[in-house]
């Protein structure tokens, strides 16, 4: 099969799987992040696909070609791949085009190919002007853009990217989360992606796994993952939610305060089981008065927190039956907290979790 693919691949460490059973396929040229808690095992899989673990059950394979299984791996070396690490790891006493140049001097390339490469890739990282500075007089991002240069001149069958973002302040790990992406794009080179922060994935990713206790709860892309969780942990892991428990009847779903069709819901399976769905604090609209809206559910309650977090407010809501929903609501819709309010709640926006 083309492209890169984790089949059955676990790692043990002692009593102790850190990866177990994951089954992932990237096409060529995609680009998919793993995301999730510190512990989950995702450094533990990055590892392995750069070689430098050997997993105890399961493959990875690169077009067809095998580069790890517990009876022996591939090195690092011959795998054709860039890793960037959290600390750069940029040669402080060479020059940006140094840095950028040293993986192609280590494939003996003639030294015209080389001025030429360094000075493409610098000019697509914008740093072009800055070629013969030295790390020290650098900027964060800037050192990020040298890391970024390094691992694509090769020109790598794969790259992977071991949180790159964590040691930069909050705005320069927004605009390098679209430099990221944007240097994909462009070069079209098969990328893995490993993050704790979902907004990076969200930003950077054709397709995202999300990992938890050693295997993957779901691959989908970022808007079909966000609005569409199947699990209780993906659901909370991926943006914040609403947890809503209600119990299955004979043909409806009932809810504190509310009931719904089955079929509304797309849960089937027999009466008096419980359920649970996630329900997005921006699907929920907060009303100082009782709404009208036809399909829709309305519960009566009061205003008990609140938080403004300058785009948005951030509102608790308790129902008249106790039900809790965190809400957000544009500046413009001021509530104080102990005011009567309304939600609604569109059942379209209620998605059934595992």
């Amino acid at each position: 099969m083309e492209g890169l693919v984790l089949s059955g691949l676990g790692r043990r460490f002692g009593n102790v799987d850190a990866v177990l059973d994951v089954d992932l396929a990237l096409n060529p040229g995609e680009f998919v992040s793993l995301l999730g808690p510190s512990g989950c095992g995702k450094t533990t899989t990055l590892r392995m696909i750069a070689g430098f673990i050997d997993p105890t059950s399961g493959t990875i394979s690169l077009n067809g070609r095998i580069l790890s299984s517990p009876t022996g791996s591939i090195p690092p070396e011959k795998r054709g791949m860039s890793m960037i690490f959290q600390s750069y790891a940029i040669w402080p006493h060479m020059t940006v085009a140094e840095n950028v140049a040293f993986g192609l001097k280590l494939r003996k390339l003639h030294t015209d190919e080389i001025r030429k490469r360094v000075g493409e890739i610098l000019e697509v990282v914008q740093l072009n002007a800055l070629a013969e500075r030295y790390p020290a007089e650098l900027s964060g991002g800037q050192q990020q853009r040298v890391a970024l240069a390094r691992a694509v001149v090769v020109r790598p069958s794969v790259l992977l990217l071991d949180e790159p973002l964590s040691n930069l302040d909050a705005n320069l790990r927004e605009e390098m989360r679209f430099e990221i992406r944007r240097i994909h794009d462009e070069f079209k080179i098969t990328s893995v992606y490993v993050t704790h922060d979902q907004s990076e994935a969200m930003v950077t990713s054709d397709r995202i796994a999300v990992m938890n206790q050693g295997r993957i709860e779901q691959v989908d892309e970022p808007y079909k993952l966000y609005t569409k969780p199947r699990t209780r942990f993906v659901a909370n892991f991926i943006g914040r939610t609403n947890f809503l428990s209600g119990r299955k009847e004979n043909n409806s779903i009932a809810f504190d305060g509310f009931s719904l069709p089955s079929e509304v819901l797309g849960i089937a399976g027999t009466a008096g089981r419980d359920v649970a769905v996630s329900v997005r604090p921006q699907s929920l609209r907060l009303c100082a008065k009782e709404p009208i809206a036809p399909g829709q559910i309305t519960l009566r309650g009061k205003v008990v927190e609140r938080a403004f977090l300058g785009e948005t407010w951030d509102y608790m809501f308790a129902s008249e039956e106790s039900m809790r929903l965190r809400v957000v609501a544009p500046p413009s819709d001021v509530f104080e907290i102990g005011a009567e309010a309304w939600v609604q709640l569109d059942p379209s926006q209620m998605v059934p979790i595992s």
